[in-house]
């Protein structure tokens, strides 16, 4: 029976969390960080605003959770691993393409868009956006180790760079002209990539 409450609570916390984040990131991407604040993710979500700081200790703490949710999905990091432990070579390959060719939904490319505007703004932001560097890079650094052993640490550091540079830079061109081709400029870039890693 009080596993039972327990379960139930947490279902409730997790429903809230949930919520919480979903109203913080539509908010955050039609109007930006600083016009968005904790008492109108209270009033849209419908979550008292004492809730919301037990929950989250600050705004802050609620946009490094969209980001950690956000990232979990883009880098689908128990894919990798467990490529990488069965030297799967194809869908190493295919997470690294993946990297490239994945469009972004609006909502997640407006919220890139702030993080980027706002890291030289804010620390508490420029550590956010540190914090996914850590986990993209040094999972795209295993990924090449793993399917170009040929290349040496100064080339992969200069591949893992450009890949950051472009996907991030893809979903920035993608934000300012939304009527480009973007899957054919994936699509190239790809191509770019692939020859710099030196696999065709």
């Amino acid at each position: 029976m009080m596993e039972d409450t327990a379960n139930q609570r947490t279902a409730r916390c997790d429903e809230r969390r949930s919520k919480l984040i979903a109203t913080a990131r539509r908010l955050f991407a039609n109007q930006g960080f600083h016009l968005t604040g904790v008492s109108q993710i209270a009033r849209e979500s419908g979550i008292a605003v004492g809730q919301i700081y037990r929950d989250f200790a600050s705004k802050e703490a609620v946009i490094a959770a969209i980001c950690e949710e956000s990232l979990q999905v883009w880098l689908e990091e128990e894919t990798l691993n467990r490529a990488i432990a069965e030297d799967d070579k194809v869908t190493i390959t295919d997470w690294i393409t993946h990297l490239l060719e994945e469009e972004c939904e609006f909502e997640e490319r407006r919220m890139l868009m702030e993080i980027m505007a706002e890291a030289g703004r804010s620390e508490s932001i420029a550590q956010i956006n540190a914090c996914i560097l850590g986990r993209f890079r040094p999972q795209l650094n295993r990924a090449l180790t793993s399917i170009a052993p040929h290349l040496d640490e100064s080339a992969r550091t200069l591949i893992i760079n450009l890949v950051q540079v472009l996907s991030w830079g893809i979903a920035a061109g993608e934000q300012l002209d939304p009527a480009m081709d973007r899957a054919a400029l994936r699509t190239y870039v790809t191509t770019l990539v692939w020859r710099e890693i030196g696999i065709d």
